[in-house]
């Protein structure tokens, strides 16, 4: 399966798909030249998923995720 690397634009979430890479060590180095690039819209995260296709990547970058429990949370 490959890593897939999304720019993710505040605040609506949009998804805009960058690049697909067979290895994560690929996939990593491109998202962190990204990440510092001068270039970047205030408030785009850059994300890396791996997933089976680019679109089971984008419905896993889409879901809600429920927050971590925190300590003290188990009244």
């Amino acid at each position: 399966m490959p890593y897939f690397i999304y720019k993710i634009h505040a605040p609506i979430g949009n998804l805009e798909h960058v690049a697909q890479h067979a290895t994560f060590k690929d996939a990593s180095m491109q998202a962190k030249a990204l990440r510092t690039a001068s270039d970047l819209p205030a408030g785009c995260m850059i994300k890396v998923i791996f997933a089976e296709n680019q679109l089971h990547a984008e419905d896993l970058l889409s879901q809600v995720r429920e927050p971590e429990p925190m300590i003290g949370d188990d009244y």
